[in-house]
Order: structure tokens, then C-alpha cells, then sequence
């Protein structure tokens, strides 16, 4: 089974930005079983922004885009150090993948993407992707992967993965009243039925974001998951049981 996981960056921060390594760890764990389940696990993750932030004691995430970049570009670093270090308490080998609009919107870019992606889980190594935040340029015209959903969204068509999972800081999606909405078979009126909660100082994600890459996967055929990070859900989840919210993939 091919997986994307794809973790947003409250749910592996603390307020501050300094990384929450209970939930890392936490994390980390998951993704190893899977893939010694014999899963291709593709991992995506935000927080090189968030983690800049805390380095450069920044109040939050900033506004202006050179900020931004200067963010990344020093957060990035320990960034992936940290997760080098989890995954390689654990014998797994990772490799970094940082990308942009700009290698899906041309084709010879998105093939060498799709080959580079499958040699990696091929070979046992998990790929860690993040938006490249350094010299990204789409928050001038308005448009942004909304901490990363949207590009997992398109790496899991990409790699034409049987499954997508969002992780959050809630348990799934929610409706008007907080409680957690277990499955959902169409997203016609989810919109109206839902509460779309906040985004965080840190982050440029939120509901909304999640909601547009849950239904461009599914009308790929992709099953499709929005659960809590901070909790061990992954196994669960794939397993069938009820610990988020589901979105089965439209059958093609």
C-alpha cells in the first residue's frame, strides 16, 4: 500500500514554534511501523518556518515574504536535522524533497518528481517533503500550498498512492456542534455542515485548505483521512477503525 502522510505544523509545535518532540517522536513511530509493515510511505510534513520563527524570536509566523523566506531559510536546517535524528534512532534513512508550484505546473518537472519520489520508497527510504518556503514566490500571487495540504494532495496523485492522510490538531472534521464527523461519502454540502476552526499563528493552513485537497484526492480515487497527529492514529486509521474522519475515494 502506497501512503501519504502529511503532518500540519501545530500538531508537531509547541505555541512558541520550538518543536514538540513528545509528538515527533510520537509520530515518527507510526511512520517507521508502516513502513516496516511493508507500506511506501511518502511523508510531508510543515514546520521549517515554525521552526525559524523560534530561532530568530520572531512573535509569529510574519507576513511580509522576505520574512518569510529568511524563516524557512533558517529553520530548514534544524528542521530536518530533527527528523534525521528520529528516524535514524529508529534505522530509518530519509531524504529530503522541497518543491513548488513550479514543479507541478510543467510536465518534464512533475515526471522527474513522480521518479524521483518512487525510486525512494522503492529503495526503503522515506521521502520528508516540504514546500520550498526559500524561494517560493506564490504567496505574491495569492497562492500557497495552505501549509502543505495542497501539496500532499498533489504528490498523492502524483505517486497515485491508495491513501492520503491529513493530520491535524483535532480529531477529524468537525460539525457545528465540535463533534467529530466520522465519515463523510460526499463533500456536496460539507461546507455548510461543518465548523471550519482557525489557523494559528504559525501556520497558513486551516479547515478550509484541507477541505479543497480532501476533495480534489477523492474525485481522484484516492481514500482519503483527516485525524490528529498528536494522537497514534495511523495504524488505526488504515485499519478501518472510527479515530477520524473518513472520505472514501471516488470509484474512477
Amino acid at each position: 500500500m502506497r501512503i501519504v502522510v502529511k503532518v500540519g505544523t501545530h500538531a508537531i509545535a509547541k505555541k512558541t514554534g520550538r518543536p514538540d518532540y513528545a509528538a515527533l517522536r510520537r509520530l515518527v513511530a507510526q511512520l517507521c511501523a508502516l513502513r516496516e509493515a511493508g507500506n511506501e510511505v511518502v511523508f510531508v510534513s510543515s514546520g521549517a518556518v515554525a521552526a525559524g520563527v523560534e530561532a530568530l524570536g520572531l512573535p509569529g509566523r510574519p507576513s511580509d515574504l522576505n520574512d518569510v523566506q529568511m524563516c524557512a531559510a533558517v529553520g530548514q536546517a534544524r528542521f530536518i536535522a530533527g527528523y534525521e535524528k528520529l528516524f535514524g534512532e529508529r534505522g530509518v534513512k530519509i531524504g529530503q524533497v522541497l518543491l513548488t508550484h513550479y514543479d507541478f505546473e510543467e510536465h518534464r518537472r512533475a515526471k522527474n518528481v513522480k521518479a524521483s519520489l518512487e525510486h525512494l520508497v522503492r529503495t526503503g527510504i522515506i521521502p520528508v517533503v516540504n514546500e520550498n518556503d526559500v524561494v517560493a514566490d506564490e504567496e505574491l500571487k495569492g497562492s500557497t500550498f495552505g501549509d502543505n495540504d495542497w501539496l500532499s494532495c498533489l504528490i498523492a496523485k502524483l505517486v497515485r498512492a491508495d491513501a492520503l492522510v491529513l493530520l491535524t490538531t483535532v480529531d477529524g472534521l468537525l460539525d457545528e456542534n465540535g463533534k467529530r464527523i466520522a465519515r463523510v461519502d460526499s463533500l456536496r454540502n460539507v461546507g455548510k455542515l461543518v465548523k471550519p476552526g482557525e489557523k494559528g499563528n504559525l501556520s497558513k493552513g486551516g479547515m478550509d485548505s484541507k477541505l479543497k485537497a480532501v476533495r480534489e484526492a477523492v474525485n481522484s480515487g484516492i481514500d482519503t483521512y483527516i485525524a490528529n497527529g498528536r494522537r497514534t492514529v495511523l495504524e488505526a486509521l488504515l485499519a478501518g477503525r472510527s479515530v477520524g474522519t473518513f472520505f472514501p475515494g471516488a470509484t474512477l
